[in-house]
């Protein structure tokens, strides 16, 4: 997609990652390569914009649990993907638009927890049971502050937890940095109703399981 800064999208990618204990990305086919190593995603490539390094990776990619993210729709992404690769999900990144007043306020009975180590801050918010009504994670780094894994209960939403939630964990954030996060449509509502705005389409794209097995490498 034209406009996306890759600065920016190498940033978030290298917060998210210190924000979840994983690898710094790595370049890679013309995108960055983060090793994740876990059950259900063995790793993960993201590009900022289609390129030739792109479409050999597509090609030549063999192993299961492997996914590519591209910022660009489901439809301009499909149109790249050879027959055996599947869109997994269609998202969207997110920057700041204008300034929302932000509140930390909470509702009788609620609690406010922040913590911080390291760069990554943690935030948790308790109900009048003492059980985890919302919870996320921000993170900064390199003049990057990503806000990350950001989640409201369903049976605690339209209580302002999430607006006290995005305040609480910005609260950590150094104003010289840029700010960004991804969202699915349902959250972009929420992020959209704090000022935030769609920076760019963020879709994930993997093979196929049914799929057998081809030759080559990754160069």
């Amino acid at each position: 997609m034209a406009g996306v800064d890759p600065v920016l999208v190498q940033g978030w990618l290298a917060a998210r990652s210190l924000s979840r204990g994983l690898p710094r990305p790595v370049a890679d086919h013309g995108g960055w390569r983060v090793d994740t190593g876990g059950e259900a995603e063995l790793r993960r490539y993201v590009f900022a914009q289609a390129s030739p390094g792109l479409t050999q990776l597509l090609a030549t990619v063999a192993e299961p649990r492997v996914f590519v993210k591209l910022c660009a729709d489901a439809a301009t992404f499909g149109a790249l993907l050879p027959a055996d690769w599947t869109i997994t999900d269609a998202n969207y990144m997110m920057v700041p638009d204008r300034v929302v007043a932000a509140s930390c306020a909470l509702p009788p009975g609620y609690d406010l927890a922040s913590t911080s180590a390291g760069g990554v801050t943690h935030v948790t918010i308790t109900d009048p049971a003492g059980d985890t009504a919302a919870s996320g994670y921000a993170a900064q780094l390199d003049g990057i502050f990503v806000y990350d894994r950001i989640v409201v209960q369903e049976a605690h939403r339209r209580r302002g937890l999430g607006r006290a939630l995005m305040a609480a964990l910005g609260a950590a954030r150094d104003p010289a940095t840029r700010e960004i996060l991804t969202a699915t449509a349902m959250g972009a509502a929420l992020y959209g109703s704090l000022g935030w705005r769609v920076y760019a389409p963020y879709t994930t794209a993997t093979r196929l399981k049914s799929s057998p097995a081809r030759g080559g490498g990754a160069a």
